[in-house]
């Protein structure tokens, strides 16, 4: 007896549906690209890389805050239509930006 056979004995009056979960890879599309900048001064002493110019709502830029931020293992926060993670992270950032679908542009050294 498989699974299918004891959920259908323990819920009879449950109908089976054909639901999948299938992963969307939304690719985002944005004309101009995002910037992508190092500070090494100016929020306390403290390097931080800063992720501008995202064309897109702040529920939008929330979530693609937290995605870098979990991928990376590092704090941050979203303050004024950017987002500033800590550390210097430029090319980590800008692999997972492309990978999402987003064109990139690093700014400075």
């Amino acid at each position: 007896m498989d699974l299918r056979d004891q959920l259908k004995n323990l819920f009879p009056g449950h109908e089976e549906s054909d639901f999948s979960v299938e992963e969307s890879k939304e690719k985002h599309t944005q004309k101009e690209p995002i910037f992508c900048k190092y500070e090494k001064k100016g929020r306390a002493g403290k390097p931080v890389t800063i992720i501008d110019n995202f064309l897109g709502d702040d529920e939008q830029l929330k979530e693609l805050a937290k995605h870098i931020k979990s991928k990376l293992g590092v704090g941050g926060s979203v303050k004024d239509n950017q987002i500033i993670i800590q550390g210097n992270h430029r090319d980590k950032i800008m692999d997972i930006l492309k990978e999402k679908g987003f064109k990139t542009k690093r700014i400075g050294g």
